[in-house]
């Protein structure tokens, strides 16, 4: 049975619980209004200007964001979140038609992980295009993610505050018009020190793969 954490542990998780959360808080700018309909008063006589731009709907691969919290294996969870409850938090939106996240989080011993996973549906795949190239612009030293999505991106830092590290992954996927953000991180808290880049960088990508396959299977409009 762990010892009760001493008070200076318990001090250090505040901190890495509110940066772990800013991986959930990401978000894009407001999404631009669908195109208006067409209105249905006008006179069956009157006739369209050849010039008139089309009012016809912008058809979407994806119409609505996939359950957040179903989108991993409970397998995955336990062993990218040891401890965790398989089942996850999901976080209030104010729109959970086009955007939902899950998050889970757990200290094992001294072990503290956090994954969040989110979707956002836009009303296009050039919105989808934007938002994600803009994401990845503003982030510097990561790569590309083959096979996964039609464009990935994989990036992991270390930060260190009162000599205490912590390492995080983050993983930007667009598929069609649909964005998932993956991010994963962890500290040691007994040793101060961080996991190591590779196993937070392929933890954050499996649950990339998983999350996108959920959306793929079932979030299709």
């Amino acid at each position: 049975m762990p010892l009760p954490l001493p008070l200076a542990l318990i001090a250090r998780l505040t901190p890495v619980a509110v940066l772990a959360s800013a991986g959930w808080a990401l978000s894009t700018g407001p999404f631009a209004a669908a195109p208006a309909a067409e209105p249905t008063s006008q006179p069956e006589t009157a006739t369209r200007s050849p010039s008139a731009p089309s009012t016809q709907a912008v058809s979407r691969t994806y119409g609505a964001a996939p359950a957040p919290c179903t989108s991993l294996g409970k397998e995955t969870v336990s062993s990218l979140v040891p401890g965790a409850e398989t089942a996850g938090k999901e976080i209030p939106s104010t729109d959970s038609e086009v955007r939902r996240t899950c998050s889970w989080n757990a200290l094992k011993g001294y072990d503290y992980r956090w994954l969040d996973v989110s979707f956002e549906v836009m009303r296009s795949d050039d919105a989808a295009r934007k938002s994600y190239e803009e994401r990845v612009a503003d982030r510097d030293g990561g790569g590309e993610v083959p096979g996964v999505g039609d464009a990935a991106y994989s990036v992991v830092n270390l930060t260190t505050e009162d000599q205490q590290q912590t390492r995080e992954g983050t993983v930007l996927v667009r598929a069609a018009n649909a964005v998932v953000v993956i991010t994963y991180n962890g500290s040691d808290f007994e040793t101060k020190k961080a996991p190591s880049t590779d196993e937070i960088n392929k933890g954050a990508i499996k649950a990339a793969k998983e999350a996108v396959a959920t959306l793929q299977d079932g979030g299709k409009g």
